[in-house]
């Protein structure tokens, strides 16, 4: 959205694809990448005004291709070979999820970007990151967010709050801390997918994270220790 209220603003979206040029043209990094559709419809919120909830996370769904065909547009004019993948079937404007061809597009170089969702209703963008990373065999699943990690409380309201670098997945969900629904979690905890969560809007962090600098927060099955606060 940009500093918009709503839709896609234009300079955020060149900017995104900007540093995912860098990552795939220069690093020869394999990135399949899972969009949400919050910028236009929101399930929870359009349930929350009297929608149906199914049908509002259906509507969240196709949200969520827009922005994928938008990405894959502006990728494209970089010179990319992109491909969207839709777990909802429309073949005019995606091929259907296949984890194999989602892997052999990725060998190839290709950016693959994954819509609809799970295909599901009641499930999260970051249950359908969680799924799909395990699914294709991912190194890592990398949450870009507004903020720059995990912090001890909310750093707009406690300015005493500080950033954790390092947590496990039990202490994510003993201490109740908002990085993912508990699904997503469990699902990350289960096949020992690490998670880092990062601050997408800060110029250059794609690259960053890719490249193992210490930006963010990590999530994984190791133990945590004091220097890990920030």
């Amino acid at each position: 959205m940009g500093d918009s209220a709503y839709g896609i603003d234009a300079g955020t979206l060149a900017e995104i694809a900007r540093q995912i040029e860098r990552v795939v043209a220069e690093h020869r990094v394999e990135l399949a990448i899972v969009v949400g559709g919050g910028n236009i419809v929101r399930g929870l919120d359009a349930s929350a005004q009297g929608v149906d909830r199914v049908t509002a996370d259906y509507m969240g769904m196709l949200a969520t291709v827009i922005n994928a065909l938008a990405l894959r547009d502006a990728l494209e004019r970089r010179g990319l070979q992109c491909r969207v993948q839709s777990a909802i079937e429309m073949h005019q404007v995606a091929e259907p999820f296949i984890p194999r061809r989602a892997i052999r597009h990725l060998e190839k170089g290709r950016v693959v970007i994954l819509g609809a969702g799970t295909g599901n209703p009641f499930f999260t963008t970051d249950t359908t990151a969680a799924l799909r990373a395990a699914e294709i065999g991912a190194e890592v699943l990398l949450k870009a967010t507004k903020v720059d990690g995990i912090y001890t409380a909310d750093p707009l309201r406690d300015p005493g709050a500080q950033r954790l670098r390092h947590l496990s997945y039990l202490e994510v969900l003993n201490r109740g801390l908002q990085v993912m629904d508990s699904t997503a979690l469990t699902l990350c905890m289960d096949n020992l997918m690490p998670i880092v969560v990062f601050d997408l809007l800060t110029e250059g962090n794609i690259e960053r994270v890719i490249l193992g600098e210490d930006i963010g927060t990590m999530v994984d099955d190791k133990q945590t220790v004091a220097s890990d606060r920030a």
